[in-house]
């Protein structure tokens, strides 16, 4: 595999823009490219997954999206991770040769969570039969046992990973388990693995590398301001914005907060139609939209925005 650069800071988890009567809108991903780019300094994503909605998705859907950021982003991104993730082996496989006929920078898979693995050598299995196709292309596993179910510890599923996958460079860690995070980290002495966590300072704190989220595209900016305090170190200001951006999440969890809402925040802060969710979700209330917005407003950041 040729040197490739290291995935590091924020990663946007993209949303997938629909047209009103719920087709998915192309048209409006190189706004959206530049908007992550120029008004939020983010240029990695990651794309078709739980934000973008890509288990509600057809395949050929997922494909036109990932061809479609590949377009757009071509100079803009640093890097695109392709979700290739599916309830069926065949699927994934078709998704991951894809993504690697188009260069992507890295493909990642969610376990299966119908017929769910229930060890670590079922799941490595399927793993393997997902990579084995991109060979040439950075692998990725997508732990959220919150939504999968399947709850084997990442730590335990790293022993020997690369031996069976040798394009195996990360975990997206989408758990409350910050043990197993941790202990992950502390096995990867020599930095060869990465891992992406959401709640970014405590997890910075722990050596994870960055941080995949709905919430960087449009606190990208933010958040990048924490990782250069936390880098200075100013542990005291980066301290500040996780606590802002914490009492956001907050704020909107109590309302009600999930992808559908996530669509309606966006569309609300960058001007972009981000349209309706997929049923069986259903589009964010106008009183959400309302509340949640003034509330981002009323955040007084310490750059004085």
């Amino acid at each position: 595999m040729a040197p490739r650069k290291k995935l590091k800071g924020l990663v946007a988890a993209t949303i997938t823009p629909m047209t009103p009567d719920g087709k998915i809108n192309l048209s409006v991903i190189r706004q959206y490219v530049d908007y992550l780019v120029n008004e939020q300094n983010v240029k990695n994503i990651f794309v078709n997954g739980t934000t973008g909605e890509g288990l509600s998705l057809s395949i050929q859907e997922r494909k036109l999206l990932a061809e479609e950021w590949m377009c757009q982003g071509k100079d803009k991104l640093d890097h695109v991770i392709i979700h290739v993730g599916a309830l069926n082996l065949p699927e994934c496989q078709e998704l991951a040769r894809h993504a690697a006929a188009m260069g992507a920078d890295g493909i990642a898979v969610i376990a299966p969570f119908f017929f769910k693995p229930t060890n670590k050598d079922e799941l490595v299995a399927f793993l393997q039969k997902v990579a084995s196709e991109a060979p040439e292309v950075p692998f990725y596993y997508y732990h959220i046992p919150p939504l999968t179910g399947v709850k084997i510890r990442v730590e335990e599923l790293l022993d020997g990973i690369k031996a069976q996958i040798p394009t195996f460079q990360g975990v997206k860690f989408s758990d409350t388990d910050l043990l197993d995070l941790a202990q992950c980290i502390h096995k990867n002495e020599t930095g060869e693995f990465e891992f992406l966590y959401g709640q970014l300072l405590g997890a910075l704190a722990l050596g994870a590398s960055g941080a995949v989220g709905s919430t960087y595209n449009y606190l990208g900016r933010q958040t990048n301001l924490m990782l250069q305090a936390f880098a200075k170190p100013d542990f005291a200001l980066a301290q500040q914005y996780q606590f802002l951006t914490g009492e956001f999440l907050n704020f909107v969890i109590k309302l009600g907060f999930g992808v559908a809402q996530t669509k309606a925040l966006m569309t609300s802060v960058s001007g972009i139609p981000m349209g309706p969710p997929r049923l069986p979700l259903v589009d964010a209330s106008s009183e959400f939209v309302i509340k949640a917005k003034a509330k981002l407003d009323s955040i007084v950041w310490p750059n004085g925005d």
